[in-house]
């Protein structure tokens, strides 16, 4: 089978097409053949070497979205012909998505939405576990006021829209004035650049995104989460009662299940930026690294 690996770090020209074993699927495994991935930072940090302690051995397959045809259900109960997907956490399965053909753990797998195409559904599994695990874990309920930073980010769209879906009043902090419009139309009540209009301490919670530690803008006694990892820990809020985290993405089966409902109830749209061929990886890489995205870069197979 083909697979998109790397031999070394280093700029999107060590990205290679390589011929590969089919894998075996084991037991409580399925076997998948993709049609659609996208990049996510992740990938792009990992292919440079920047990921540091935790990097797999090399060579090894990149990627953690996955969209395809399953070809073994096994025991999972999932249909030979059944269009899935799935997230693989690569830096700790070492199981990469980017090839013909994948074997996840049933656990990690669901059926695809229906309402969209598997190159649309590709853009949500690693960005969406990441909006919905980390608003499960802020704990913010219907009618409480949460912020959250990077709004218009492939994280940040999301989690406007799934908080919104679950009733949560919704202010957003974004980069640059043109992703506001993005912001409201999602469902957003305010829509800012600047954190210094936010209320002081008006929040029960926040998703920070990228760093941005809007520290005042939690209430005494909130929630206050992080994704961005090469920010570095959270910040220490204890003397005001503020639970915070750094969260960490999880393969969750169960998880995409549920973002596969608000997608099929129109509650969440995803985007895509663009659309590359395998053969055409290194300028999809390169087109990531330029950023300025509406939507995510997706590739086929």
């Amino acid at each position: 089978m083909r697979a998109i690996q790397i031999d070394r770090f280093g700029t999107p020209d060590v990205l290679t097409l390589v011929e590969a074993p089919d894998p075996e699927p084991g037991p409580g495994e399925v076997l998948i053949r993709t049609v659609a991935t996208s990049i996510n930072p992740v990938d792009d940090k990992t292919r440079e070497g920047a990921i540091g302690e935790g990097t797999p051995p090399l060579p090894m397959t990149l990627g953690w979205d996955l969209a395809g045809i399953v070809v073994d259900g096994g025991s999972s109960g999932l249909r030979a012909g059944e269009r899935v997907i799935a997230m693989s956490h690569q830096l700790g399965s070492t199981r990469g998505t980017w090839s013909d053909l994948v074997a996840l753990p049933a656990q990690a797998v669901a059926v695809a939405p229906q309402a969209v195409s598997l190159i649309e559904a590709a853009t949500l599994p690693l960005p969406g576990l990441t909006a919905w695990q980390t608003l499960d874990w802020l704990a913010v309920a219907a009618g409480e006021r949460l912020l959250i930073a990077g709004a218009a980010g492939a994280v940040g769209g999301l989690a406007l829209q799934i908080a919104r879906a679950r009733g949560v009043k919704v202010d957003a902090l974004v980069s640059r004035d043109a992703q506001a419009t993005f912001a409201y139309d999602r469902g957003a009540d305010l829509v800012t650049t600047d954190h210094r209009t936010l209320q002081d301490r008006g929040y029960d919670a926040v998703f920070d995104t990228f760093g941005a530690f809007v520290t005042e803008a939690v209430a005494d006694g909130g929630r206050y989460a992080s994704i961005a990892t090469q920010a570095g820990p959270a910040p220490d809020l204890s003397a005001r009662g503020v639970r915070t985290t750094v969260n960490q993405v999880r393969e969750d089966g169960a998880g995409l299940n549920e973002l596969t409902k608000l997608v099929d109830r129109g509650s969440l749209r995803l985007r895509v930026h663009s659309t590359f061929g395998l053969h055409e990886i290194q300028a999809a890489h390169e087109r990531f690294r330029q950023g300025g995205l509406a939507g995510k870069i997706t590739v086929t197979f």
